[in-house]
């Protein structure tokens, strides 16, 4: 078995990395960290509000008991020996600082934006862009590390991202419009957004949000060069809101192609996109990359955030586009906190194993399930 780490531990991204990883058959948590407020404590008590007694756990997947009685520290304790992996879901101030350290000796996957626009950082979508943690390498040896630092895109992005490339492959793109209809849990739980500001509301800006996709979908759908991504040719144009749904991203896309394509042909570009996943090997790849929906009331985030586990993008009302040229629109839904965040690092970091950036997991010992 692989030795993970999973820093952040207790947020709700947090959270997800537990659930992504308790069972997983490569991979076994080895040490947690989260905060000084949650340190020298097991995981359950760090969970449990002091004052309310009430559990702090967002997901609906419950944790084993041996995760919960497994011991929460402070970054200050990492050793390199006790890990082969470290999964980080904190904030990117924190990142910024911590994530070079560890990298020094250990990889490093990130939910965080600290390092994604650096030149010698892949920003990878599994099965979109798998190629470009090539730039793994170029990054080590330009900065001495043994490890690396490997940040997901954001959230919103990744949807996006993942429907554009088949189109892109296809027929080429010359521009895109996006608006997106955000989940809460994106904004997390600290800050995050207020019960009286969602509440019979939507939220028409959140900051930074906009220049993350438009910058992140060109480097995502870039091309690899010795030295770093050059990006897309064409632009990207969005505006990001934030409403009243927990879970799942709901975008409404219009893309100009670079030559004409019908209908028929621009679905079976998306339907027939499997990306590096054809074998579907890897434990968390979904068996679809994207699926397609007739319904003209589909997709929604409620019904269809949970396809293949929130690995799968759902895609609806297709349709031409007489604005853009050669242009079609649809809207998606993806889950953000699945394949948006930690499933989808836990997903990169099987392609690390199967494409050699990381070592082959060691089977567990005749009797003894993964922790």
């Amino acid at each position: 078995m692989i030795r993970v780490g999973i820093v952040g531990a207790t947020g709700v991204v947090g959270q997800q990395f537990v659930v992504a990883l308790q069972n997983h058959p490569w991979f076994r948590i080895a040490w947690l960290a989260a905060s000084e407020r949650s340190a020298n404590q097991s995981y359950g008590e760090a969970l449990r509000d002091r004052k309310t007694g009430a559990v702090r756990w967002f997901c609906a997947e419950e944790p084993s008991a041996d995760i919960l009685a497994m011991p929460v520290e402070t970054t200050s304790s990492f050793d390199p020996d006790r890990v082969d992996l470290l999964f980080t879901a904190i904030e990117s101030e924190q990142a910024r600082e911590l994530e070079p350290v560890f990298a020094r000796t250990t990889p490093v996957i990130s939910t965080a934006s600290a390092f994604r626009y650096e030149p010698d950082v892949p920003l990878v979508i599994p099965g979109i862009n798998s190629h470009h943690l090539a730039l793994l390498r170029h990054q080590q040896r330009r900065r001495g590390w043994r490890g690396f630092i490997a940040p997901n895109p954001n959230c919103t992005t990744v949807g996006l991202a993942i429907t554009l490339r088949p189109l892109h492959e296809r027929f080429g793109v010359t521009g895109v419009v996006m608006t997106s209809l955000q989940a809460l849990s994106g904004a997390g739980r600290s800050p995050g957004v207020i019960g009286l500001d969602i509440l019979d509301n939507v939220i028409p800006f959140i900051p930074g949000e906009e220049e993350k996709v438009q910058r992140e979908t060109q480097k995502i759908l870039g091309t690899l060069e010795d030295d770093g991504i050059r990006p897309a040719p064409f632009a990207v144009s969005c505006t990001c809101t934030r409403v009243n749904v927990s879970e799942g991203h709901t975008e409404a896309v219009f893309v100009g192609l670079s030559k004409p394509a019908s209908l028929d042909e621009v679905r079976d570009a998306l339907e027939s996109f499997t990306g590096d996943f054809a074998d579907r090997d890897l434990p968390s790849a979904p068996r679809r990359m994207i699926l397609v929906r007739d319904d003209p009331y589909r997709p929604q985030p409620r019904l269809d955030r949970t396809v293949d586990d929130g690995m799968t993008t759902v895609i609806g009302r297709l349709r031409v586009d007489g604005v853009l040229p050669n242009g079609v629109k649809y809207v998606l839904v993806s889950h953000n906190t699945k394949m948006g965040a930690a499933k989808g690092c836990v997903l990169t970091a099987e392609v690390m194993v199967r494409d050699g950036y990381l070592g082959k997991p060691v089977p567990a010992a005749p009797g003894r399930a993964p922790a």
